[in-house]
């Protein structure tokens, strides 16, 4: 029995272990969709523009936009932090996203600028082109699906609305034409 304890023991501390240093994931909120032929792909040069703040307080550690001028690399080349490189990847231009990225998908423990260590970053992004892919000469942007069933909902409701109005004017119309029946002999003059 002591051996059965002892060995639930090392099972669960070394689940509790595997728990606590399994990485948080990259969460990517498409803010703006767009419709495409030509998506981001690895190896790309893509100009984005971003606004970087810290997720623990909402504060500002940097923006392209500032600046005036999209920040160029190089798709999945290492270049820039791990939760850019995958969180960039099948975009449109135009198309705009909200990554949450996780120390783990940042800079980790480190301390960078005024980026402390551990820390989780939410980045605004906006793909402003890819080197070698004409720029649309329209952004053609998709109905996200909550936007369409709210859509079709408002809808819906319009025409339930409109229909019951219709209803009672018919009606208004029936009686007004009731009471003015012209049948009656008016020799009133």
């Amino acid at each position: 029995m002591q051996g059965f304890l002892l060995s639930l023991s090392l099972v669960a501390s070394i689940t509790i272990g595997a728990l606590a240093s399994t990485p948080s994931e990259l969460k990517i909120d498409v803010t703006l969709p767009v419709e495409c032929d030509r998506k981001t792909q690895k190896s790309d040069t893509i100009q984005v523009h971003y606004r970087g703040t810290l997720a623990a307080n909402g504060n500002k550690f940097d923006a392209s936009y500032d600046r005036g001028t999209p920040f160029s690399f190089t798709l999945g080349g290492g270049q820039v932090i791990k939760g850019w490189d995958q969180g960039l990847l099948d975009m449109c231009i135009g198309e705009k996203r909200t990554l949450t990225v996780p120390p783990e998908f940042a800079y980790g423990n480190r301390n960078v600028g005024s980026i402390p260590p551990g820390s989780t970053l939410i980045f605004e992004t906006e793909l402003m082109g890819i080197k070698g892919v004409p720029k649309p000469e329209s952004i053609v942007t998709k109905a996200s699906s909550s936007t369409s069933s709210a859509a079709s909902e408002a809808s819906e409701k319009a025409s339930e609305k409109i229909a019951r109005k219709v209803e009672e004017a018919v009606e208004v119309v029936g009686t007004m034409l009731a009471d003015t029946d012209d049948s009656q002999d008016h020799n009133e003059l």
